[in-house]
């Protein structure tokens, strides 16, 4: 059964990113390329614990490497993330038409407060 849930995961953007770490990792390559070790260090992790999560996030087409000097630098590719995004947009309505709806409550609350 583990065996189903890693191909899962290495396959799929979405599976992928529904690991904090994996997203904290990408969150931190949005400041620019960094090798592993200080990947590892910045999230407390072992550095073969970031280098799985680096496989994983670059199997999905989220991050990319290239050798520099000795040490292998890994950067982001938000590329991949596209459709996520375009997933999530579609949500946009949603919570615009909830923002307005609380705005609205908020402000007859507000009212009827100033005529009491």
């Amino acid at each position: 059964m583990s065996r189903m849930a890693r191909a899962a995961t290495t396959s799929d953007v979405f599976n992928a990113i529904a690991e904090p770490q994996r997203r904290d990792i990408l969150v931190l390559l949005r400041a620019g390329e960094r090798p592993v070790t200080e990947l590892a260090q910045q999230l407390g992790m072992s550095q073969p614990g970031a280098s799985k999560h680096l496989r994983v996030l670059r199997e999905v087409g989220l991050v990319r490497d290239r050798k520099a000097g000795k040490q292998r630098l890994y950067g982001l590719d938000a590329r991949g993330l596209r459709g996520v995004h375009e997933w999530t947009g579609g949500f946009e309505r949603f919570f615009n038409e909830s923002f307005d709806r609380l705005d609205a409550y908020v402000q007859n609350l507000m009212q009827t407060q100033q005529e009491e």
